[in-house]
């Protein structure tokens, strides 16, 4: 289980293709045309695009404008609690399938979710978990890449000036993972701050951003990361006792630092940071994979059932670059689609449950859903660029 992360009430069991895309860390046909023509690519397109169609058809709810928590509702589950950080990523999955159809209705869509989400929040942008309005910072900046509307920049920057009072001399430094709690720093806080720094150095050029994002890195990287094996370990001070929380080995923290340090590699040029995500790569598909199958941990309901999708978002970032361990990585994230495709479903329904290697029980979470979404669209853009081979 994950006590730090339980902000959701529902915890129930536990460079590149072209430089401007590695520039944007995202995948825009606007900007560059597959013409391979492969079956396998149309066939995880057609994957990635009916696990679309699921998430709206089961979890929009058209009156708040948001997802609900989980699929079918049943009492308080459509709404309450608002998980804010859920919504962040419903809107990054949203844009996955943005980029990779350009669809007017799933544009209509992630403005709409824009709107519902800053209304739940009455009205603003901040709240009070700093890993929470990063990920929701990196969505909306995502949004400004792709659809060009000042709305969501201005949103981006409300919440990155909030972020930044995150950061405190407390444990040597780092953000804070909560305002009432700065005392603890962990992964969630720092590296999608980290992420969303050196994004916004690369778009608009000031140079505080990205001395931000190196400030921030240097200390994950110092204090939360082994330097031996490249593990991201989760948090510091937790309990007040200043110990590290050597034993909290997630998903979720192994991909925000890989995603940290492939956009200060994009940023700046230097190696040693795509050796860094290169380091945690590898042990990622070495110590945390199944030996046997390459599967990912099942890591539980509520918010534990991100953990994986977050992890093979920036997985799918670092395969897509040269280098020994592409392969590697890319034939993981293929064989975690697979399974997802061929043991996760009930009667062929793409409905998505913590473990890509059964089906999900009635009740479905968002958060388990968006995780499957994420592993599909990442399947179809490694299949477009012929970084990987499906097995089925």
């Amino acid at each position: 289980m994950v006590p730090h992360r339980l902000k959701s009430g529902l915890w129930l069991s536990g460079l590149a293709i072209a430089a401007i895309l590695a520039s944007l860390a995202i995948f825009n046909p606007s900007l560059f045309t597959f013409e391979n023509g492969g079956g396998q690519s149309e066939k995880w397109d057609k994957r990635a695009e009916s696990a679309s169609d699921e998430l709206r058809e089961s979890f929009w709810d058209d009156k708040r404008k948001m997802f609900n928590n989980a699929s079918p509702c049943i009492l308080q589950s459509c709404s309450d609690p608002f998980n804010y950080w859920w919504q962040a990523h419903a809107a990054d999955t949203l844009l996955d399938e943005y980029a990779r159809t350009g669809d007017e209705e799933t544009k209509r869509m992630i403005g709409e979710l824009f709107e519902g989400i800053r209304d739940r929040n009455a009205g603003v942008w901040p709240n009070n978990y700093y890993d929470d309005m990063e990920w929701m910072a990196l969505a909306w900046l995502r949004a400004y890449d792709l659809l060009r509307d000042e709305k969501y920049k201005d949103a981006v920057m409300d919440l990155w000036a909030d972020i930044r009072t995150g950061w405190n001399e407390q444990m040597d430094g780092g953000i804070a993972w909560r305002k009432e709690q700065l005392d603890y720093k962990n992964t969630p806080a720092n590296a999608p701050a980290v992420i969303l720094a050196a994004r916004l150095y690369q778009r608009f050029g000031n140079e505080a951003d990205l001395e931000w994002a190196k400030r921030i890195y240097d200390w994950q990287k110092r204090v939360l990361v082994d330097p031996e094996t490249g593990l991201v370990w989760d948090g510091i001070n937790r309990t007040g006792d200043g110990n590290i929380d050597v034993d909290w080995k997630f998903t979720y923290g192994q991909g925000v630092f890989i995603g940290a340090a492939l956009e200060l590699f994009d940023a700046t040029g230097e190696q040693a940071y795509l050796t860094d995500a290169r380091l945690t790569g590898s042990y990622v598909v070495n110590s945390m994979a199944s030996p046997a199958t390459g599967l990912l941990p099942n890591e539980g309901d509520g918010d534990g059932a991100m953990f994986k999708g977050v992890l093979v978002r920036y997985l799918g970032e670092l395969a897509q670059l040269d280098g020994g361990e592409r392969n590697e990585i890319a034939s993981m994230i293929m064989a975690n689609a697979d399974s997802l495709w061929d043991y996760g479903l009930n009667d062929e329904i793409p409905r998505f449950g913590p473990s890509w290697a059964q089906p999900p029980e009635e009740l479905v979470q968002l958060s388990s859903q968006l995780s499957g979404n994420m592993l599909l669209e990442q399947a179809a853009i490694l299949e477009k660029l012929g970084l990987a081979k499906s097995n089925k």
